[in-house]
């Protein structure tokens, strides 16, 4: 993470994946204000979409962003929670190469302000996989305006000191996700 500030804001291509069982686009309205932030703060949005609350499904989606050089932070809104159909952390943990343990920390810091001892029950998490920032955040608009505004505002921001995540995340490998069929093919050989 650098330490050193710039005066110009470099822009970050994000992805933002929600994670619903029963919510369409006409009601994600913690997607949409993922998107609105992440636009409204100067970044791309890369990709936006929704999902039901199934592992793999959650893992399929997430490698491919992952793998692709031109995505540098993947927000997830849902699923982090304790009922039996929750799984984003089952679903996302197994895909990291580091956690960033701060990320839940502050986040249930910040959200026990709003919702008292409720926020135990947060599995809120953050991590880097392959140069790529995740942050996975419940499903509620009000703990996604926590998130932004209480943490990923500044941190995906290059102009923030001491430390930001932007430097690092512009150090993601440019290979082509394509390259995958060159070495995989696109049947299994006996």
């Amino acid at each position: 993470m650098s330490s050193e500030r710039t005066d110009e804001l470099t822009p970050l291509n994000i992805a933002i994946l929600t994670i619903s069982d029963t919510r369409g686009p006409a009601e994600d309205s913690s997607g949409q204000f993922l998107e609105d932030s992440v636009i409204e703060a100067g970044h791309q949005l890369i990709s936006r979409r929704i999902l039901p609350d199934d592992v793999y499904l959650v893992r399929a989606a997430m490698s491919s962003w992952i793998a692709q050089p031109d995505i540098h932070v993947v927000i997830i809104t849902g699923g982090t929670g304790f009922h039996e159909r929750d799984s984003t952390p089952e679903a996302v943990g197994p895909l990291l190469d580091k956690s960033i343990e701060g990320f839940g920390e502050e986040f249930r810091r910040q959200s026990a302000a709003e919702i008292g001892t409720s926020t135990i029950q947060s599995r809120a998490f953050g991590g880097l996989a392959n140069h790529t920032a995740i942050f996975c955040l419940p499903g509620s608009t009000g703990a996604c305006r926590t998130g932004w505004h209480g943490i990923l505002n500044t941190q995906l921001d290059s102009r923030h000191g001491p430390c930001n995540f932007s430097e690092l995340l512009g150090r993601k490998p440019s290979r082509a996700i394509e390259r995958l069929h060159q070495v995989v093919g696109t049947r299994a050989v006996r």
